[in-house]
């Protein structure tokens, strides 16, 4: 029988929020997405077992990594998740059911904090504005 590579989890077992859980983590981490927090809500919220909140460089990078990620749950589990704030992707929101992945601007998750609100601490200040080429 073929070994799987170990970032992957084949869709039988994809089942519990954790496997889940393991699979966005290595998507953002293979995308290179900044200040990607874990914050467990088992126990404390129904909405989700875990809640990630991770930045990007740019609109752009958030797209793609929000986009990417949905396409790697799909292929690892079969679930098909939503996606909300593409189109601007100044904050996009993938809900994958037991994990829900906010992805930020650095600028716009500075203003939101959402890691303050759940008792973390709090979201890493956005970096200075670039100067624009």
């Amino acid at each position: 029988m073929n070994q799987t590579h170990p970032a992957s989890v084949p869709a039988s077992d994809a089942g519990s929020p954790a496997d889940l859980h393991a699979i966005v983590m290595q998507s953002l981490d293979d995308d290179q997405a900044q200040e990607t927090i874990s914050i467990p809500l088992a126990g404390k919220s129904s909405i989700a077992d875990y809640m990630v909140v991770a930045s990007g460089r740019s609109s752009r990078q958030v797209a793609s990594m929000a986009q990417k990620l949905a396409e790697r749950i799909k292929q690892q589990t079969g679930r098909i998740v939503r996606i909300e704030g593409l189109p601007a992707a100044d904050w996009v929101l993938v809900d994958a059911g037991d994990v829900i992945v906010h992805l930020f601007r650095p600028e716009v998750r500075s203003f939101y904090n959402l890691e303050r609100m759940w008792g973390f601490s709090d979201a890493p200040p956005a970096p200075p504005a670039a100067a624009s080429l």
